[in-house]
């Protein structure tokens, strides 16, 4: 079956629906659907902690919303493909929310004869499909570090590729670093 339409799931004030526990009667939640999100971290790492990369790029949220995990790691796919072809080795691309709270499904069905296969709203808890990531005002999505001023506007064009694949309103901040020497 399909995913649901992100927007069923994109509410402002959403309760985050997490809780776990080692002993399956006190869970709330009996099961946890699988992180689909393989990498956090890609790039140079030791180049990055060395210092070699002092500018930096990040994608901040300018509103409260909810980002599927799918969705986190579609774009991951797509940056990293990017970057590994353009600059091979001369970037750091974090992704940074990690999703937590999971989210459920009532499952309906439509169509002739469906009246008799459901309960409607009767037990209408739902089912957990799947996790997503709940981001409030001004926390990143995703970082990425390079050191040439060439490297930032091919990592700008492709945080802008992006905007459609992830919901709420969003916008790309510069930083660079610099040393303090003592």
């Amino acid at each position: 079956m399909a995913l649901r339409r992100s927007n069923s799931y994109s509410k402002k004030h959403v309760v985050p629906y997490t809780r776990t526990s080692k002993r399956k009667q006190k869970a709330y939640v009996k099961v946890i659907p699988p992180s689909k999100i393989v990498k956090f971290t890609m790039g140079n790492l030791n180049a990055y902690k060395e210092g070699k990369f002092s500018k930096s790029l990040s994608l901040v949220m300018e509103e409260k919303v909810q980002i599927r995990q799918n969705a986190l790691e579609a774009v991951r796919q797509f940056i990293n493909k990017k970057l590994d072809s353009l600059m091979k080795d001369q970037y750091l691309f974090k992704v940074i929310p990690y999703p937590h709270h999971i989210q459920r499904e009532n499952k309906m069905l439509t169509g002739a004869g469906a009246d008799r296969m459901q309960t409607g709203m009767q037990l209408s808890f739902g089912r957990p499909i799947a996790k997503a990531a709940i981001l409030n005002k001004g926390n990143e999505v995703f970082s990425i570090h390079v050191s040439t001023d060439k490297n930032v506007s091919l990592a700008r064009g492709l945080l802008k590729q992006i905007y459609a694949k992830i919901p709420g309103k969003k916008k790309i901040i510069y930083r660079e670093r610099t040393e303090k020497k003592i």
